[in-house]
């Protein structure tokens, strides 16, 4: 029998395949949203992925010390590119969040995403644990959350801020923050919900108030959760089947391939298809959560368990968007939905967590 090569048997071809059935049913979904046609998404996304994953594959054979020593030095390029959108990012669906590329439109606050995590999980891992309850171990926290949040709600992009914070808010849970910090700060949010409401723009409030009851404006500001919830209950237990989706394909459901493409596949698909859905995104998420319980440093623990709860929230608050569980925010389905910038940020968390799988089998665990 011919001995296999090791650098073949360390391959992640498991993984591999999971974000492959994962993207390629992905894939079947925007080529019957476009009508049984590859372009204008299928085709472009799938060579997205191509590259993306290419790039995971490489980001997962570097050394986990270059991920931390370049992680203050990632946040702080992501953040100038955060500013360069306000100067020269254009301007699509009525927010200033994109960067022209030529190849691709790059949203930043994405990136952002995975810099917060990283940032701060270096700075908690520098920390020694005996400060870990004082005030030197939150207000630079505060600054590193604040800053990209504040301007990601000058695009105005509430959902990606949000989500930002969430992912800061994480890493600081784990990193050992006394609970009762988080438990006053949660009380004081509630509290000031009302006077934070008032802060927002009038569609962002009309979001809230259709969230509330979506039957209020079913032809205006409820129109996507109407149509949304009838494209998947329309789907029953099998689906219509593939390329006979009537709510897409007639143009009632409005953004079927990007964030509202999960409607789009449970018309066709139904509940099965649903479900197959989810099971891949558990399997990617259990791979991710063993990652973070088996690394080898404090500061791989904290990216891994940050980042896959980055994932978490992606998948979590885009389904409960097109249930009519949350309001609509404008998070894309991981690996799904048509898009560059979400489909990088995707990728850059599945690199980064498999630098610290690699790295977690080269010694024995040490925490600092």
């Amino acid at each position: 029998m011919i001995p296999v090569p090791p650098a073949i048997q360390r391959f992640p071809w498991k993984l591999m395949a999971l974000l492959s059935a994962i993207t390629g049913f992905g894939l079947l979904v925007l080529y019957s949203a476009a009508g049984g046609s590859f372009t204008p998404w299928a085709l472009q996304q799938g060579v997205r992925f191509l590259v993306f994953l290419t790039l995971a594959l490489a980001i997962g054979r570097f050394p986990l010390r270059i991920v931390e020593d370049f992680a203050y030095l990632g946040y702080i390029a992501v953040a100038v590119l955060l500013v360069a959108v306000e100067l020269l990012g254009f301007v699509g669906g009525g927010s200033q969040r994109w960067l022209n590329l030529g190849f691709m439109n790059l949203q930043p606050s994405e990136l952002m995403k995975v810099a917060i995590v990283l940032a701060l999980a270096r700075f908690y891992a520098q920390l020694p644990p005996g400060e870990t309850r004082g005030w030197t171990a939150l207000w630079p926290a505060l600054v590193i959350i604040g800053i990209p949040a504040a301007l990601v709600m000058l695009q105005p992009d509430l959902g990606t801020a949000l989500a930002i914070c969430a992912s800061g808010v994480i890493v600081m849970f784990v990193s050992g923050l006394p609970f009762w910090w988080f438990g006053s700060a949660a009380a004081a949010g509630a509290a000031a919900l009302p006077v934070l409401f008032s802060f927002l723009h009038d569609y962002q409030q009309k979001r809230v108030l259709i969230f509330l009851d979506p039957e209020s404006d079913p032809l205006g500001a409820g129109y996507h959760i109407s149509q949304s919830k009838i494209a998947i209950g329309s789907g029953g237990i099998g689906g219509k089947g593939f390329l006979n989706g009537s709510q897409s394909h007639l143009d009632y459901l409005p953004e079927g391939h990007t964030d509202f493409i999960f409607a789009t596949m449970a018309e066709e698909w139904g509940l099965i298809g649903g479900f197959a859905l989810l099971f891949g995104f558990f399997l990617l998420l259990r791979w991710s959560t063993r990652v973070a319980l088996k690394a080898r440093t404090r500061f791989g623990q904290l990216v891994a368990t940050g980042l896959t709860m980055t994932i978490f929230f992606y998948i979590a608050i885009n389904l409960m968007m097109v249930m009519g569980l949350a309001p609509v925010v404008g998070i894309p389905l991981p690996l799904f939905s048509y898009g560059g910038s979400s489909m990088l940020t995707i990728m850059t968390c599945v690199g980064i967590i498999l630098a610290i799988e690699n790295d977690s089998k080269t010694g024995t665990r040490r925490f600092h």
